[in-house]
């Protein structure tokens, strides 16, 4: 999602997940498991767990929770193995959409994209089959009221980060994959928590929505956040923001 509609678009979606506690918590706590998994179970050595139990925090998520997590990961805590499942697809008018999973049953994860794909207008494809659309990039997402465009800019710059877009509706700051952590934490110095930060897959173009789709890419969104097993889903849709606050209200 790019140009001016990007904050907001990210914020609509967020707003949903926001709207069931519980299962952005289970969400939040499947990463931290992943990433203390992945490397080690220190945050001090391990840049993607810093961000993972930064976005914790940054929902209010309990200390105990993000505990468990990591301990989930230190043979600790229940033992569940999770996968890290990537699946590719088209949704309506074109819309090439990537769709990130953590799951501890394959089976049960595709049937459940599968499912909302045909149910919403969508086509799902094979792995790689949109990725070259997209490039891999750190997001880190501020709200309007942390400082001007150019105080962000500036902050930005000398953290690192390669690229900056600011509108009324919010900053977000781009960087490389391999710097997310380290540009978030200069950033957070400076203009304190950002509202998210995340390794995202940044579209190359965008595709503009034709007014009777949106309800049902929306839906599309929404029928996969619904998944327990869906961690983060990328699109290359382009929606006005009157629509947007239309289907908001």
């Amino acid at each position: 999602m790019a140009g001016h509609s990007q904050f907001k678009n990210i914020m609509y979606r967020k707003g949903a997940q926001d709207a069931k506690r519980s299962k952005l918590f289970s969400r939040l706590a499947r990463e931290v498991t992943v990433a203390a998994r992945e490397g080690l179970p220190d945050a001090d050595k391990n840049p993607r767990l810093r961000t993972a139990i930064a976005n914790a925090r940054a929902e209010n998520m309990p200390k105990d929770n993000i505990q468990r997590a990591i301990s989930r990961a230190t043979g600790d805590g229940d033992g569940v193995q999770y996968e890290e499942i990537r699946y590719e697809g088209y949704g309506p008018d074109g819309v090439a959409m990537i769709v990130e999973t953590l799951t501890d049953n394959r089976n049960r994860t595709a049937a459940e994209v599968r499912s909302a794909f045909s149910k919403h207008a969508g086509s799902l494809g094979e792995t790689g089959s949109v990725a070259f659309l997209f490039d891999r990039m750190g997001e880190i997402l501020f709200v309007p009221e942390t400082g001007t465009a150019d105080e962000i800019l500036e902050g930005a710059i000398e953290a690192g980060a390669q690229d900056v877009e600011s509108s009324d509706t919010g900053h977000v700051i781009v960087c490389d994959p391999a710097d997310l952590s380290d540009v978030r934490e200069a950033l957070e110095g400076r203009f304190g928590p950002p509202a998210n930060a995340q390794l995202a897959w940044r579209p190359q173009t965008t595709v503009t929505v034709e007014e009777g789709s949106v309800p049902v890419l929306m839906k599309l969104l929404e029928a996969l956040e619904e998944s327990d097993d869906v961690q983060q889903v990328s699109a290359n849709y382009e929606v006005p923001d009157e629509l947007l606050e239309r289907l908001d209200a």
